[in-house]
C-alpha cells in the first residue's frame, strides 16, 4: 500500500467517526473503542492471506482458515460497534468459520466433503440473521401486528383471486 491509500483510509475512518459521533467530545480512545476491529484484527486476517498467496504452490493454503475467520469477524465486529447492533450480528460469528472453510476449497484441493459443513453453517448463520432481524421489525413501532395482519390478508386475497395459468 503507498501512503496515498492509507492515508485515504484514515480521512475516511475519521470523517465516519465525527460523523457518527455528532458533536459529542472526541480523542485517541474513543478511535481505538470504535475501530479496534479495523485497527488489530482484519489486518492481522490480511495478513494470513497476504502470507498463503507470497508462499510458492498449495504449501500455504491452511492460512486461509484462520485469515477468513478473522476477516468474518473482524467485519462483524467493526459493523456491531459502529451501529451498537452486537444483538443482531452475533450470527456472523457463525458465518466466519464457514468463509475460512470455503476459502480453503476454493483454493485448496476442492474437497467435496468440506461443503457439508460449509452449507450446515452458512444456513444456520442465515436463518438466525433472518428470524433476529424480522424480530426486531415485528416488534418495532413502526411495523406492528395490525400492519402485518393487513399485508397478510391482502397477500392472501391476491393469491385466491390471481387467474390460475395452464401448465
Amino acid at each position: 500500500m503507498n501512503i496515498r491509500t492509507i492515508s485515504g483510509l484514515v480521512l475516511l475512518l475519521l470523517g465516519a467517526v465525527l460523523f457518527l459521533n455528532q458533536g459529542e467530545t472526541f480523542g485517541p480512545g474513543e478511535i481505538f473503542a470504535y475501530f479496534w476491529p479495523s485497527l488489530f484484527v482484519i489486518p492481522l486476517a490480511l495478513f494470513f492471506h497476504w502470507l498463503c498467496f507470497s508462499m510458492i504452490g498449495r504449501k500455504g493454503v491452511g492460512l486461509l482458515i484462520p485469515g477468513g475467520i478473522l476477516f468474518t469477524a473482524g467485519i462483524v465486529c467493526q459493523i456491531a460497534m459502529l451501529f451498537g447492533n452486537w444483538a443482531y450480528m452475533w450470527p456472523g460469528f457463525i458465518l466466519a468459520p464457514a468463509v475460512g472453510l470455503f476459502e480453503f476449497y476454493w483454493f485448496g484441493g476442492r474437497n467435496k466433503w468440506l461443503l457439508i459443513p460449509i452449507n450446515i453453517l452458512t444456513v444456520l448463520s442465515l436463518l438466525f440473521f433472518a428470524v433476529f432481524s424480522l424480530g426486531s421489525l415485528y416488534n418495532s413501532v413502526v411495523l406492528s401486528q395490525p400492519i402485518f395482519a393487513i399485508v397478510f390478508i391482502l397477500a392472501g386475497a391476491v393469491m385466491l383471486l390471481m387467474k390460475k395459468k395452464d401448465v
